[in-house]
C-alpha cells in the first residue's frame, strides 16, 4: 500500500529570531519523506495555528529558544482546542527547563527535544506520532 506523506508544520513563535534548529529539523523530516511547511520567524501562536489549520498538517513542531514556551504552548493548546484539532501532535524544540517539561506534556505536547537531540530521534518521533497510515486512511 502506498504511504501517506505526513504534513509538518514547522514554527517559530514569538520574538525570538534564531531559526537554525528549526530549519534543521525541517530538511530532516524532509529528507525521512516528509512534506514540511516552515512558517518563518515571529509568528504568533494564532498565526501558527491558522497555518496548520489551512496546510491540513499533521503534526506542529515549534522551536522556542526565548523562554517563552509556557504562554506560547498554552496559547497554541487552547487555539488547537477551539479549532478542534487537538489530535493533530505538537512537539517542541528548543531550550526547556526540566521543571517545565512535566507541565508541558499534561498540556499536551507529544515531545520536547533540547539540545543535542539527533534527527533520527526526532524523526522516529514523528513517524510514531503521526503513524505510517495507507493512503486514504483517515485517522
Amino acid at each position: 500500500m502506498e504511504q501517506l506523506k505526513p504534513r509538518i508544520l514547522i514554527a517559530k513563535p514569538g520574538l525570538d529570531g534564531h531559526d537554525r534548529g528549526a530549519k534543521v529539523v525541517a530538511r530532516a523530516l524532509r529528507d525521512a519523506g516528509m512534506e514540511v511547511i516552515y512558517t518563518g520567524l515571529r509568528q504568533t501562536p494564532e498565526m501558527v495555528v491558522e497555518a496548520a489549520l489551512h496546510e491540513d498538517a499533521d503534526a506542529i513542531g515549534l522551536s522556542i529558544l526565548s523562554g517563552a514556551h509556557m504562554p506560547l504552548v498554552k496559547r497554541i493548546m487552547a487555539l488547537l482546542q477551539e479549532n478542534q484539532m487537538q489530535d493533530v501532535p505538537l512537539f517542541l524544540g528548543g531550550i526547556v527547563p526540566n521543571d517545565d517539561i512535566k507541565e508541558l506534556n499534561e498540556l499536551g505536547v507529544s515531545g520536547i527535544f533540547g539540545p543535542g537531540a539527533s534527527m533520527d530521534e526526532i524523526v522516529a518521533f514523528i513517524w510514531e506520532a503521526v503513524g505510517n497510515r495507507p493512503a486514504g486512511d483517515v485517522a
